[in-house]
């Protein structure tokens, strides 16, 4: 046993650990769509795919509808894996174990009746549309998402309600790395790629910055289109 656990451990020794960050959106629009996502994919060829899902998003069931009878998913992200899954071999990986809480679901209804926000939201919608993922995963896709929070915080004047949106979105985020960098410390891999909505880039980024700086295992994270 113990050197089967030591062969296990320099073979994780041994591994790359390259990841690349996608930011997406989870419906199809415009050039954000499954096709263009499945570009992205031949061009990484990960080993493992890490998704912002819970198990059930990809259940098993749902796996067999689609090698038995070619049913596709309607998210963005699994209908690009399913069509990847056809010619390459990979392990998918849901890697939410938390949801957002409801605090940050009132505060979502609160500034969509906003017109203002309305505005600022059909301009980034337009970009999505027309942009795609060099959009979403762009510098100025980070700005207009800075520009809607400031906008947020300007039409809803509750600290305590602001305070427990981003313990939420803290708390979420946190438990997506954690669940990758405990599967890579079970499992190796040369690459692999984490998709994560649009709104998270930014400090997902600043989280990864922070693990790299206290987690013994050091994973080669890379962004996608980070311009």
């Amino acid at each position: 046993m113990f050197k089967r656990v030591a062969f296990k451990r320099k073979l994780i020794l041994l591994a790359v650990y390259n990841i690349t960050l996608i930011s997406t959106v989870h419906k199809e629009i415009g050039k954000c769509n499954s096709e263009e996502l499945y570009r992205i994919f031949q061009s990484i060829n990960p080993d493992v795919i890490f998704l912002e899902a819970f198990d059930n998003s990809y259940s098993k069931y749902h796996q067999m509808l689609f090698s038995q009878f070619g049913v596709y998913q309607e998210r963005l992200e699994i209908k690009a894996i399913q069509a990847y899954s056809q010619n390459h071999a990979f392990e998918y990986v849901p890697v939410l174990d938390i949801g957002l809480s409801d605090e940050f679901e009132n505060k979502v209804a609160i500034v969509s009746e906003n017109k203002d926000y309305q505005r600022l939201l059909d301009r980034y919608i337009s970009l999505e549309t027309n942009g795609g993922f060099q959009f979403l995963n762009s510098k100025r896709n980070i700005a207009l998402q800075e520009e809607m929070r400031e906008l947020e915080d300007r039409i809803i004047d509750d600290e305590i309600l602001h305070q427990e949106v981003n313990k939420s979105i803290d708390a979420y985020e946190h438990s997506m790395l954690r669940n990758i960098y405990s599967f890579c410390k079970e499992k190796s891999f040369d690459k692999a790629i984490f998709m994560c909505g649009a709104g998270h880039r930014k400090t997902i980024t600043q989280k990864i910055i922070e693990y790299e700086a206290i987690e013994n295992l050091k994973l080669n994270w890379t962004f996608y289109n980070d311009i």
